[in-house]
């Protein structure tokens, strides 16, 4: 990439030249925004600074997308399908009473 292909982050007060194509730059500077705030809170909560807060935020962030890309729980279809049966008669008996109203 040319030197035009470039833009400049500022990330917890220091700045980087970062290699980035026209169409993605929005989306970087977002990113960078993002990355910038969290640096932020975990220096507050962890006193870190340069390289170990670089590295305290990764992990934090790597924690968070694994956790967003592992399902908590597995979902037993037939299961669900049971208990959404269930609930259907429930609602049922608990409404036919209110038709004769209409």
């Amino acid at each position: 990439m040319s030197a035009a292909n470039t833009i400049d982050i500022k990330l917890h007060g220091k700045e980087f030249r970062v290699a980035c194509s026209p169409d993605e730059k929005d989306d970087l500077l977002a990113v960078a925004a993002f990355l910038d705030w969290k640096m932020g809170e975990i220096a507050k909560q962890t006193k870190s600074t340069g390289e170990r807060l670089a590295v305290m935020t990764a992990l934090n962030l790597a924690h968070e997308l694994i956790n967003i890309k592992e399902p908590a729980t597995t979902i037993d279809a037939k299961e669900a399908r049971r208990r959404i049966a269930a609930m259907e008669a429930r609602l049922d008996a608990v409404l036919a009473p209110q038709e004769e109203l209409f």
